[in-house]
């Protein structure tokens, strides 16, 4: 080689190892030794260590080895989790469809997200490290949600998830019951929502068929449509519908819905699933559970029963929990599995529900949910049990970088603060998702 080109080949070794630094990336293995270990996988491991390297876990157990150029952390008395995964949320300012139709599948929050908004930051403090963002249930059908990683970036497209094809990834929002019934061209009944989401499937069944027939000739194809397409991909599986919905007979109509058309769903909300758990269990649909802490202030959630989530357990469902943020504050998550337990449900499945439940319902098990070899280095790491009321979240790691701590005066304003802590004139506005502070 060279004196020039070895020259050159340091220099960009120079620039790769700034460049992993400027973003927290570790350059070499780092071990998280002494924790208590709550991998989700498998049983808890005492004393244990996490290895990770770069944006992935290396090993986690009791008897672990440690590379000799290791930087070893020692965090006993410590709970290591995965990180926690919030299966719907509002926070990055989501918006979807307007008030010019009841089903706009077209719509995608994407466009809508600002990924400096404080939300993201509250949900860091939370544990939070994955989140289904999308948009209101004003609508039967408001638009595209997004599947976001907290990792640090400057655009929506630099922390969502992507596709095999390299596709922004995410589901569709669908609602019923009362949110979507307004006057025309909104839908003034339940019988009418639902005819009106049939309506929408059989045309894009139309449209597939119209495709197929053309068979490649441009002529032949029909005029494109954004929305339809968009339903194609609901009805090829690519697209996971989330639906809200809370009343038992709502949540009926959905299973007829899915039973008709075939796409896969997950339940959302489900105030009444104490009521119809056999049936959703039957179906074999998951459901992402919300827990309140002082349940009310809308009519159809009157019935709304904590023991929904022992009941759906028992009942054989799969169940996740979610924030609904704000409706459950995100630096709160873990206070869902605590209400859940408290409600009934076991101990291993309110975990399981916080993390890789979760991780299934947005098809992203195979990278997180679980602390696993060669799954994505995103946990939490806790003063104490999980469940527990005193439990503070001191660390949030995401792909292997710190992105919380609640040494740094800057994230315990985060975590502890009240509203002023998390607009732009209070300390909150430093925390920039992005790079162009």
């Amino acid at each position: 080689m060279s004196i020039v080109s070895r020259g050159a080949c340091l220099r960009l070794l120079a620039l790769f190892a700034a460049s992993c630094l400027s973003v927290g990336i570790s350059a070499k293995p780092v071990a998280f030794t002494g924790a208590t270990i709550l991998p989700i996988s498998g049983e808890p491991i005492e004393d244990g260590t996490l290895l990770i390297e770069g944006k992935t876990i290396k090993a986690v157990g009791a008897k672990v080895r440690i590379p000799r150029d290791a930087e070893t952390i020692d965090v006993s008395g410590k709970v290591i989790l995965p990180g926690l995964v919030d299966t719907h949320s509002h926070v990055g300012e989501t918006a979807g469809a307007d008030r010019s139709a009841p089903m706009q599948p077209e719509a995608r929050v994407l466009d809508s997200i600002n990924v400096r908004n404080s939300g993201f930051k509250r949900a860091l403090a939370g544990g939070i490290t994955t989140i289904n963002l999308m948009s209101g249930s004003g609508h039967l059908m408001s638009g595209q949600t997004i599947y976001v990683k907290l990792r640090e970036g400057n655009s929506i497209e630099a922390i969502a998830y992507k596709r095999d094809d390299g596709e922004v990834d995410g589901g569709m929002k669908m609602a019923n019951g009362t949110n979507p019934i307004r006057t025309a061209p909104f839908p003034g009944t339940r019988a009418k929502s639902a005819a009106i989401a049939r309506q929408l499937y059989i045309d894009a069944q139309e449209y597939q068929k119209k495709i197929e027939l053309a068979d490649g000739d441009p002529k032949k194809m029909p005029e494109r449509s954004l929305a339809k397409e968009a339903l194609l991909e609901v009805l090829d599986g690519k697209r996971i519908v989330h639906f809200h919905t809370h009343r038992h007979d709502d949540i009926l109509t959905v299973l007829r819905l899915q039973e008709e058309f075939g796409f896969r769903v997950v339940l959302h909300h489900v105030s009444e699933a104490h009521r119809v758990a056999n049936e959703i269990a039957a179906a074999n649909v998951p459901v992402s559970l919300i827990m309140l802490d002082s349940p009310g202030g809308k009519l159809e959630a009157q019935y709304v029963d904590g023991r929904s989530a022992p009941i759906l357990e028992q009942a054989g469902a799969k169940v996740a929990l979610h924030t609904d943020d704000w409706i459950t504050e995100s630096r709160h998550f873990l206070r869902s599995a605590g209400l859940a337990v408290r409600a009934g449900m076991s101990r291993d499945e309110a975990l399981r529900s916080m993390t890789i439940n979760g991780a299934e319902m947005l098809d992203l098990d195979d990278r997180v949910g679980t602390l696993e070899k060669g799954k994505d280095a995103d946990f939490v790491i806790l003063s104490g049990d999980p469940l527990s009321v005193y439990t503070r979240v001191e660390q949030t790691w995401v792909e292997g970088v710190k992105r919380f701590d609640l040494d740094d005066p800057d994230d315990l304003a985060i975590a502890e603060g009240d509203f002023g802590a998390l607009v732009p004139t209070g300390r909150g506005h430093i925390h920039d998702m992005g790079e162009g502070h």
